[in-house]
């Protein structure tokens, strides 16, 4: 596929762009700063401009386009990363705009562009646990994409418009449109030093709903993602299968969530950010990965 990539700079972007070169996709990355990803191709553009976005969709991705000697060649997908990643970076009214526009704009462009395929991150943020003021729990567990989002952070306010403007693209364009809420992205270096801190102190993953997502299974979900056709308009909770502390889930609820309600019964260390939907719908079936390094 020839995909338009956004943020693929970024932590979490330059494993999935890297995946995707590897799998044979052609990507152009478009961030601030180039990834000088082997195989991929760069260009520099802020994304809160529209008609950047609108060039780079109608443009080549490198030289050898030209050779083709056939016109431009149109994008089979985009994939949205790029955003201020989280609360405390810019203040809160630029984090909101840079976040809400970037979206608008790549979304608009796309659609108007008739790129069948669009992927855009979301968060788990959306659910109001992560950067909340104090203790709030979810409602319920685990954690599905039918659980209520109203946050009171600019980050997770900005990830929130977003999915009503990919819902609002889907229905006037019939575009496959994916809003991912992707839980919080942890690399394979990182493993040595947080995994024993995630085994000793559940508390310290409070805020994340006791849940990760390895860069490896996130790549492994944009490539089900982009090979799966005909949903329309879906959000998709992106974790990996177990959770990321080391006592048993009944523990955690006894400790954590002993007055949440809980829908279903839960596997011993199984996720408490479900990841249901995306196995049913896109057949992601990510590893588990820390406890191996623990262990």
């Amino acid at each position: 596929m020839r995909v338009l990539f956004t943020g693929g700079s970024g932590k979490a972007g330059r494993h999935v762009v890297t995946h995707l070169v590897a799998q044979g996709h052609r990507v152009l990355n478009l961030d601030l700063v180039p990834s000088g990803i082997e195989g991929s191709f760069d260009m520099t553009a802020d994304l809160t401009d529209a008609g950047s976005i609108f060039s780079a969709l109608t443009g080549i991705t490198g030289f050898d386009d030209l050779d083709r000697g056939e016109g431009v060649p149109k994008f089979d997908a985009v994939v949205h990363f790029a955003a201020i990643p989280r609360i405390q970076l810019r203040p809160d009214p630029e984090c909101y705009r840079i976040n809400t526009a970037s979206t608008y704009n790549v979304l608009e462009a796309a659609v108007k562009l008739g790129v069948p395929k669009i992927l855009f991150a979301s968060s788990e943020t959306t659910y109001a646990v992560c950067f909340a003021d104090g203790v709030v729990k979810p409602e319920y567990i685990p954690v599905d994409e039918e659980h209520p989002t109203i946050p009171h952070d600019a980050y997770a306010m900005s990830k929130v418009c977003n999915e009503i403007c990919g819902r609002s693209f889907h229905a006037r364009s019939g575009s496959d449109i994916y809003a991912l809420r992707i839980n919080n992205v942890i690399e394979p270096h990182e493993y040595a030093e947080l995994a024993p801190q995630w085994k000793s102190d559940a508390s310290c993953r409070r805020r994340n709903i006791f849940a990760y997502i390895d860069t490896r299974d996130l790549s492994h979900f944009v490539d089900r993602a982009l090979a799966t056709d005909g949903l329309g308009y879906q959000v998709f909770n992106v974790a990996n299968a177990d959770s990321s502390v080391g006592l048993p889930s009944a523990e955690v609820i006894a400790e954590f969530y002993p007055d949440v309600r809980k829908t279903r019964e839960l596997g011993e260390f199984e996720t408490f950010y479900s990841i249901d939907k995306a196995r049913d719908m896109l057949g992601f079936h990510p590893k588990s990965r820390w406890r191996e390094i623990v262990r």
